[in-house]
């Protein structure tokens, strides 16, 4: 029964969902986004213009180490309420494929998250319904999805670089 279960989640989720909804706002609606923006797209001209790159490309790192770190939360949590060996397995190649999918845009990012997400929760289903398969085979269903996916949007390399912050990855001298 998908009905009532459906909506029965962990706080998280929803948080998770707000906050997407608050990156959205935030970087297209507000000025301090436009100003993260434009640091990625030209941290000379943002530099030009009085702003400390530098300072914002931390607290930008630092922002990001945050949800990495609400992630790790969420999985040693939620979905395993116990510290095990391995617990990520390799999660985190996973999201670097999530922003790849999503091409820097927090929609797609969720859009993208619940696909992965439902892949992984196709396995579980699969293996609790007595599908006749090693649990092996199983168990890779997530990364050979990431796998097919990141095939599929390599097609057009073009489309990637045209969503891409321009300056993803130079480093910033000011004053040269």
């Amino acid at each position: 029964m998908l009905g009532p279960a459906l909506f029965r989640q962990h706080p998280i989720v929803y948080l998770a969902i707000a906050l997407v909804a608050w990156l959205v706002w935030f970087l297209y609606k507000s000025r301090s986004g436009l100003v993260l923006r434009s640091v990625g797209e030209s941290p000379e001209s943002a530099h030009s213009l009085g702003y400390p790159v530098r300072r914002i490309r931390l607290m930008a790192v630092v922002a990001g180490g945050a949800l990495c770190g609400l992630s790790g939360a969420y999985i040693s949590i939620v979905y395993t309420p116990l510290w095990v060996e391995g617990m990520v397995a390799g999660k985190g190649w996973i999201a670097l494929a999530l922003t790849t999918f999503a091409t820097w845009r927090p929609a797609r990012v969720l859009l993208g998250a619940y696909l992965f997400g439902g892949v992984t929760m196709l396995q579980f289903h699969l293996q609790g319904s007595g599908v006749e398969l090693p649990s092996e085979f199983l168990n890779m269903l997530p990364y050979v999805a990431t796998i097919v996916v990141l095939a599929l949007i390599s097609r057009n390399p073009a489309w990637i670089r045209v969503n891409m912050p321009a300056s993803l990855g130079k480093p910033f001298y000011p004053g040269s």
